[in-house]
């Protein structure tokens, strides 16, 4: 394997849940694939094609030509539009041609890994003709599986995998945000702390610090007296994130204490993904 090291466990993680995903959909019958996700709009069908879309993309095939629909309620900036292509255009792809596809698209995902040489620092195609490293666009890419991964467990009534190597890397991403959310976004008080306490599959306790200048940073220390504490399930704090759920439909699975405004302001903008 000469793929750098650095690499390996975002690689691992992708395997990891593009084999649950695909074991979670072969043996679907034609209807199951058009039962809704917690993505907007998207159905099984939908989201798989947006895993295929997305393997695609880090494969570096030429993007569908194609006319998206004006009535797509769900797609509102271009970064949806940007990732609705890839899903349109298999809306009316059949369970055999999803699943083969998939299966075909796993095959040159893993034969390019197999071949990966390069150094994790090189710069690679983003969505939207941005460009990233290697190792963002294989981190991103990893979280992103394993997110919608999640979507079609809880469309299909299989929940599972919650502390798998791709809920690890989702861990990682999600709390490099936390700074802007509670810093930025939320605009916590100056030389003020805020708690997260985190339980379930995966836990941990965070604390975002926000210096004079009003910038955040994370730390593991816990703070003494911070202005809020939100506690809990790592569950519901990836769904918050990645905007599955609003705060108001998983308040009786949350524990927020201290400043009530501040609490209201860091869950109202606890969504990352676009």
């Amino acid at each position: 394997m000469s793929l750098h090291p650095t690499l390996q466990p975002y690689a691992d993680a992708w395997t990891h849940s593009i084999e649950a995903i695909s074991e979670l959909v072969q043996p679907l019958v034609e209807g199951e694939w058009n039962g809704r996700t917690p993505c907007p709009g998207w159905s099984v069908r939908d989201v798989v094609s947006h895993v295929i879309g997305l393997d695609c993309e880090m494969l570096g095939d030429p993007r569908p030509i194609h006319t998206l629909p004006r009535d797509l309620f769900h797609v509102t900036n271009d970064h949806q539009r940007y990732s609705e292509m890839q899903v349109d255009v298999r809306r009316h792809h059949t369970a055999p041609e999803m699943t083969s596809e998939l299966e075909y698209t796993i095959i040159r995902r893993n034969r390019q890994l197999r071949g990966e040489s390069r150094d994790p620092g090189t710069k690679v195609r983003g969505p939207l003709g941005t460009e990233l490293t290697l190792e963002e666009s294989m981190r991103g890419h990893a979280f992103a599986v394993w997110a919608h991964e999640q979507d079609l467990r809880v469309a299909l009534g299989r929940p599972g995998n919650l502390d798998s190597p791709g809920a690890h890397v989702a861990r990682d991403v999600l709390l490099a945000e936390l700074p802007g959310v509670v810093a930025a976004r939320a605009n916590a008080p100056r030389s003020s702390a805020v708690v997260f306490d985190v339980h379930g599959p995966i836990e941990f306790l965070r604390t975002i610090r926000v210096d004079i200048q009003g910038r955040g940073t994370l730390e593991t220390a816990p703070a003494l007296g911070p202005a809020a504490t939100l506690t809990l399930d790592w569950e519901t704090y990836v769904r918050l994130a990645c905007g599955r759920v609003t705060p108001e439909a998983a308040m009786d699975r949350i524990k927020a204490e201290g400043d009530a405004d501040l609490t209201s302001a860091i869950l109202r903008n606890f969504t990352v993904t676009q």
